[in-house]
């Protein structure tokens, strides 16, 4: 079957299920037949191998069902970075590329106010590890940042299989030099990153503190969940559901009733983080629109002072305390 054919198949049979027909179809045989956007216009008649077809047609299958077109590539793009994606891990979005770019801003202001003492970054439930590698990656681009200056980062998270996804996409992204091999600098880099398997901050000793600490914890609503998770998208419920004790439970509130503001990490979350903070340190959280007023109150209610920043499409999403 000709490309052209298959792709009209494809669209066709998704747009039954998804919003995205075409951008799935496209990213699926992209994916599958190693071909640019531009090859994709230009080679309409090629006929795509049986073996390809037979993978598209599964994976359309798969698709059908609600999977996200990441989980079935085990790739996903943000900013501008080619991420290794499970479904152990939350799919990065571009909501979290903000957190990101105001990260790198703080980082380079501490680094030009401190010389050459070397700054320490917690990427606390780390996930994918995509903020701290956007992050680090950014850094080392940056020909202000010699290698010998990059921070130290600590991705943390309670996921031990999550870990696993981080450790490849650091492997991945900061292991090699452009021809595929390690160097000396690659190996630098690599040294400056260690994992850590934690309820939030609870397996992280109050002696360590860190300059930046960074997070995209859970701050989803339990309610706002079950609506979610019902269309199949299947993200990990542990790395979306934000009113959730950190023993596991449903959060309660002192009238008996269940908690479902989205925040019961988060009001963990900033006493740990505080007290893990150095000084003239800051911490970066991402939330949702609906709750990041509420986080801030409660951040200033602990004493520091707050700033939120909106994300691409104008949202409330990173609350900045310092």
């Amino acid at each position: 079957m000709t490309l052209q054919n298959l792709k009209t198949q494809i669209i066709k049979e998704l747009s039954q299920v998804s919003p995205s027909a075409k951008l799935d179809a496209e990213v699926l045989l992209i994916y599958s037949l190693g071909f640019t956007k531009t090859e994709l216009l230009l080679k309409r008649d090629y006929e795509v191998p049986a073996e390809k077809e037979a993978w598209l047609r599964n994976a359309v299958a798969r698709r059908a069902t609600g999977l996200p077109i990441a989980y079935i590539t085990g790739h996903k793009e943000f900013y501008g970075y080619d991420f290794i994606v499970t479904p152990d891990v939350l799919i990065p979005k571009p909501d979290t590329e903000i957190l990101v770019e105001r990260a790198v801003d703080v980082i380079l202001s501490m680094m030009d106010a401190r010389g050459e003492n070397l700054l320490t970054v917690c990427d606390m439930c780390t996930g994918s590890g995509c903020i701290a590698v956007a992050v680090a990656k950014t850094l080392i681009e940056d020909e202000r940042v010699p290698p010998e200056q990059l921070p130290k980062f600590t991705l943390a998270d309670i996921s031990e299989a999550a870990l696993d996804v981080a450790r490849r996409n650091v492997a991945a992204l900061l292991g090699c030099g452009p021809d595929g091999a390690s160097s000396e600098a690659s190996r630098l880099i690599l040294s400056r990153f260690n994992f850590v398997r934690t309820n939030l901050f609870d397996a992280i000793s109050e002696a360590i503190k860190y300059d930046v600490v960074l997070s995209n914890p859970p701050y989803i609503p339990h309610t706002m969940v079950d609506e979610l998770l019902r269309d199949g998208r299947s993200e990990p419920r542990l790395a979306l559901d934000g009113d959730i004790t950190l023993e596991g439970d449903r959060a309660i509130a002192a009238d008996g009733k269940a908690v479902n503001d989205g925040l019961e990490i988060i009001r963990n979350l900033i006493p740990q983080a505080q007290a893990h903070l150095a000084p003239r340190g800051t911490v970066l959280i991402e939330t949702g629109e609906y709750n990041a007023e509420e986080t801030a109150a409660l951040a200033e209610a602990a004493g520091f002072n707050t700033e939120i920043h909106r994300d691409l499409e104008g949202q409330l999403r990173a609350v900045e305390l310092y």
